[in-house]
């Protein structure tokens, strides 16, 4: 078995230095930034039919499966941030049991991971939870929540829900 000779059949990976100095080799090719991480697409809604048509006509039961589907989606975009899609529709279900304080932090925790998720996708995160918070006392909530989650869906332009994208930060 021989081996290659040194410049023989190997591309050369640092371009030579016409002199040795104090600098390091540079790299022959600089490539572009790789992207930090990627996930999965949102599915775009219409805002009032999540926040006010679709609950009426489901008596309500809608406002969970957003809820539900809300955290799932945010978990497949950005797998950094924990899966709690199954925590949440439990705070919603059995919230009484901790005289409504778990659905509220889960709802306010909603807002942070929708920041994040701005973040993710390269934008100036406008989502807050406190405002979350006040707006869903009144019954806006769901209305400002998904506005912020069409902003993530809106940055990557017409790819489709489910289609991977590439995350900034």
């Amino acid at each position: 078995m021989s081996y290659p000779h040194k410049g023989q059949g190997q591309a050369q990976p640092y371009q030579q230095q016409p002199y040795q100095g104090q600098q390091a080799p540079v790299p022959a090719q600089q490539q572009a930034p790789a992207a930090v991480a990627a996930g999965y697409n949102m599915k775009r809604r219409n805002p009032a039919a999540a926040w006010l048509g679709l609950p009426i006509i489901t008596f309500g039961i809608y406002g969970l499966v957003w809820f539900f589907k809300v955290h799932a989606e945010l978990f497949n975009y950005d797998r950094r941030v924990g899966d709690s899609a199954t925590n949440a529709l439990l705070s919603m279900l059995f919230g009484a049991v901790t005289l409504g304080i778990w659905p509220l932090v889960m709802y306010v925790k909603l807002g942070g991971r929708i920041a994040q998720a701005q973040r993710a996708a390269g934008l100036q995160p406008s989502c807050s939870g406190g405002i979350g918070f006040l707006l869903g006392i009144i019954g806006f909530g769901v209305l400002y929540y998904q506005i912020q989650l069409n902003k993530i869906v809106d940055r990557y332009g017409d790819t489709p829900a489910g289609q991977q994208v590439s995350l900034a930060a």
